[in-house]
């Protein structure tokens, strides 16, 4: 994997390419390649490069011209980032030329029997035996080729191929990994993403999976791998071009956090019902009498949206009084789960396209499960699939680590919970008191944000740690999970999170003055234990920032967050510790947006 972008036309289609995959480089960035051609052109011309796109692009010479190409931005998973390992790969002939997100499972039988045939290798990818199959295939069709080669594969796939004896076509297949098309004026394009398309069409057709499509200058027909042909109609995306610029900010982290009033006002509006102090949420599909017969809610996600799904059982759990709980779901779909069918599912994902939420989903829906998804992204696999669901609509999130989404899927939780509470016991009265503090965020946001340069004092003084420590209870549990990986992942400091009330069986021996910790402090029922757990760090001369509604006294420092509704202060807590990490990252001179070995949408396992 990880970032596929595709063009045939009457352009000159490298300097397109080349845009493409600078808006594709936040999903993967340890190599860069492109191939094009033209109906005049003798062959195939490739270049990659080790590295980033700029990279790349400082490679590929004046006199590149084509009119049909696709270039890609890789994540390693088979082979370290290297030129060779870089895609496209092509064939020994330079005649076919593959890019691939996904994993080949089979690759390594599919290797030595390629082997044993002669075949020599040039790189340690999966990918590579795509092109040798497809060249070696005697179809008289690309297609048909593809479809052979395809036939013999296990494991998820998007691909596109270009062929030199088909220069006026691009044939691409989906199976787990996306592929999206962009319809133009008398040109097509393929991307892995959205985002590199925008700047040039807004009308998209996603594939399914088992769905391949072929892509000519001025049309386009989808099929399934079988070649039945499939009806696909063009759709128009809401985000624009100027949604993935930086807009002044000097990286698409600090944008998008500060961007954060703006998307839970999204989130909110239009959702809200004043009269029955409730929420419409249409989209669920999921009417006043299923609600009441659901028995448990079980959330699954992956990383950031595995720590929303947490606030968001609790959130239901307080509001709706039905269980609830939140599980990894690269854990959940391979655990062999009961599944119950009075438990309504819940799939997480910024993307939509998380392969192991994906593939969660799958499994529930082949055992009959109902399963709402909670997603970003309109269109996606996980949309698609699910029963029902609703959309965060916290608009485009490039930075790797997640910050607005994170933010928007809580609050699309609370929503939630709201809705499931009022069509059981949950009072007018409550649900008055949670739209008010609701319609609060957005200003208790910007509030927050003013507090930036305080916070960027208190990161320069926590950089020089090894490690930190995160503690919360019960609402502040999952808020100090979520801090512990984002500073994990921008700052590449060592960072754990614990259970305040598990500090006595076992963290404890880790404190000292060289190992601080940020205690989630809400002013709730459980603010004394809260104290108590600190008064146990700071007589161990323990280092310790609060998060809290009011100064602490034990605490060396406090960051002091708006007070909300006890439910839905988590939603608040988290602001500030995302800035500690981005300046925390920005005093250690990191590479914010790209953190070292991450890429934005995990499509593979």
């Amino acid at each position: 994997m990880c970032g596929i972008v595709g063009y045939i036309g009457k352009r000159d289609v490298a300097p397109l390419l080349l845009e493409g995959l600078q808006r594709l480089e936040y999903r993967g960035y340890d190599s860069a390649g492109i191939v094009v051609t033209s109906p005049k052109a003798a062959g195939l011309k490739m270049v990659k490069a080790k590295g980033r796109v700029r990279d790349l692009e400082a490679k590929v010479p004046a006199r590149f011209k084509g009119t049909t190409g696709i270039a890609h931005t890789r994540w390693a998973t088979h082979g370290a980032p290297s030129d060779e390992n870089a895609h496209p790969h092509m064939s020994a002939d330079n005649r076919v030329a593959v890019v691939h997100n996904g994993i080949i499972d089979n690759a390594a039988d599919l290797r030595r029997k390629l082997e044993a045939d002669g075949v020599e290798f040039l790189s340690e990818t999966d990918t590579e035996v795509l092109v040798h199959l497809i060249a070696r295939s005697e179809a008289a069709k690309l297609e048909d080729r593809v479809r052979e080669t395809l036939r013999v594969i296990e494991g998820t796939y998007g691909i596109a191929v270009m062929h030199a004896d088909f220069p006026e076509r691009i044939v691409v297949a989906r199976n787990g990994s996306p592929v999206v098309l962009g319809i133009g004026e008398k040109e097509m394009f393929v991307a892995s993403d959205i985002a590199a398309l925008v700047t040039h069409t807004r009308q998209i057709v996603t594939l399914d999976d088992g769905e391949m499509a072929t892509l000519k200058a001025d049309d386009f027909r989808t099929y399934t791998t079988e070649g039945t042909r499939t009806t696909s109609e063009p759709t128009t995306v809401e985000w624009e071009a100027a949604s993935y610029d930086m807009g002044g900010h000097d990286t698409y982290m600090h944008k998008e956090i500060h961007e954060q009033a703006e998307a839970v006002d999204r989130v909110l509006r239009g959702r809200i019902d004043d009269r029955f102090s409730t929420v419409h949420l249409g989209g669920l599909n999921l009417d006043a009498r299923d609600a009441r017969a659901v028995r448990r809610v079980k959330i699954l996600g992956c990383g950031t949206s595995y720590h929303a799904g947490q606030i968001g059982a609790q959130m239901i759990e307080e509001l709706a009084r039905i269980p609830a709980d939140a599980e990894p779901a690269s854990e959940f779909r391979y655990r062999n789960a009961v599944v119950d069918p009075d438990t309504l599912y819940i799939a997480v994902s910024q993307s939509g396209e998380t392969y192991d939420v994906l593939a969660a989903v799958q499994e529930l829906k082949r055992k009959g499960a109902r399963v709402l998804g909670i997603v970003n992204v309109v269109g996606s696999a996980i949309a698609r699939e699910a029963d029902g669901g609703m959309y965060v609509h916290a608009g485009p999130e490039v930075c790797v680590v997640s910050t607005k989404c994170f933010t928007n899927t809580c609050v699309a939780f609370a929503l939630l919970a709201l809705h499931l509470g009022r069509t059981r016991d949950l009072s007018v009265r409550d649900g008055k008191r949670i739209i008010e503090g609701l319609r609060k965020l957005p200003a208790q946001i910007e509030e927050m944000l003013k507090q930036e340069e305080d916070v960027k004092k208190l990161a320069a003084q926590y950089a020089d740690a090894r490690s930190m420590l995160f503690i919360g209870r019960v609402r502040g549990y999952p808020v100090a999970r979520e801090a512990s990986l984002k500073l994990k992942e921008v700052s590449y400091i060592h960072a754990e999170a614990y259970p305040a009330s598990e500090l006595k069986h076992g963290p404890l021996a880790l404190i000292e003055p060289a190992l601080p910790t940020v205690a989630i402090v809400p002013d709730d029922d459980l603010l004394e234990k809260n104290r108590a757990a600190m008064e146990e760090i700071k007589a161990r001369s323990g280092q310790i920032l609060a998060v809290a509604h009011q100064e602490q006294e034990k605490a060396d420092h406090t960051i002091v967050v708006p007070k909300n509704e006890d439910e839905l202060d988590p939603i608040l807590m988290g602001i500030p510790l995302q800035l500690l990490a981005y300046h925390t990252a920005l005093a250690l001179g990191r590479d914010i947006d790209k953190p070292r070995n991450l890429a934005k949408s995990v499509t593979v396992e």
